[in-house]
Parts: C-alpha cells; sequence; structure tokens
C-alpha cells in the first residue's frame, strides 16, 4: 500500500482498467519507464475510463464542460520496463460535486504489487468563463449506474 498517498478506506463508487504498453521512447537510460510518463498513462485511462461511462471528454466539452487538472501526486514503488504491459487502474470513491478525485495505480504480471500509485484531482468547469461548476448531473447518473467496467 502507498504510504504517502492515501487512498479512501470504502468500497469504490466506480472502478476501470486500462491496459497499455510501454513504448521505448518512454523509458530512460536504465530502461525504466521514465517518471514523468505515468501522469500521461493515469490520463490515458482516465480518458477511457469517462469514454466507457459513455461521456467522451469531446461531448463534455460540446456541452460546455472541462476538466482541468487541479492537483497530481505519484508515489513509485518499483520501475516498469521497456516493452511491459502495464494495467492502469483508475478509481473513484465518492460521487464529484465540482472536483473530480481519481486514484490509480499501476501494475504488471511481473509483480502483484503496484509499481506506481496516483492521485489526480480535476475540476469541472465552464469552458467559456473557466469558472468552476457542477458536475452534469448525466455525469453523475452514469457513474452512479455504472459500478466497475
Amino acid at each position: 500500500m502507498s504510504k504517502l498517498l492515501r487512498f479512501p478506506e470504502q468500497d469504490p463508487l466506480f472502478r476501470y482498467t486500462h491496459r497499455i504498453r510501454s513504448r521505448y521512447g518512454e523509458t530512460d537510460q536504465m530502461g525504466y519507464v521514465y517518471y514523468g510518463r505515468y501522469l500521461e498513462y493515469f490520463e490515458v485511462a482516465r480518458t477511457e475510463m469517462i469514454r466507457r461511462l459513455g461521456m467522451p471528454y469531446s461531448e463534455m466539452e460540446k456541452e460546455g464542460v472541462m476538466l482541468p487538472v487541479t492537483e497530481a501526486a505519484l508515489e513509485y514503488k518499483a520501475p516498469v520496463f521497456y516493452d511491459e504491459e502495464m494495467r492502469v487502474e483508475v478509481t473513484i470513491f465518492e460521487p464529484p460535486l465540482v472536483r473530480l478525485h481519481t486514484f490509480y495505480r499501476v501494475y504488471t504480471d511481473r509483480q502483484s504489487a503496484p509499481h506506481v500509485f496516483g492521485k489526480v484531482t480535476l475540476a469541472f468547469s465552464d469552458v467559456e468563463s473557466r469558472k468552476p461548476r457542477r458536475a452534469p448531473d448525466h455525469f453523475l447518473q452514469k457513474l452512479s449506474d455504472s459500478g466497475e467496467a
């Protein structure tokens, strides 16, 4: 378990796992996935999670909603190497009002414990005013109806 990042001690509202393989250009001289790439992996997994909910980012933007990142944290436990398939697990523990708190674990088949833990907080915002706004009702409904994907 993560020592620095605290995951809520409750059942998740929603969980989604996305598979992605590390590419050569994402590794450093040691053959490890470069630490900054994990935020990109989180974004890919989160985007696909939202798409799985039936609300792709592109549709939210057409409705005047955007989701900028307001906070990000990572804790590295073990490296991921070039050409390893990762499972990036995204978990949501509570319905978002204005802020969407997403938690991440990165796994490979090489070990059972997560390689990386993460948390990213996003804020539902109005496209035009750029001010915070409530999460769209239909997003909340899809989230509560979905469970685990």
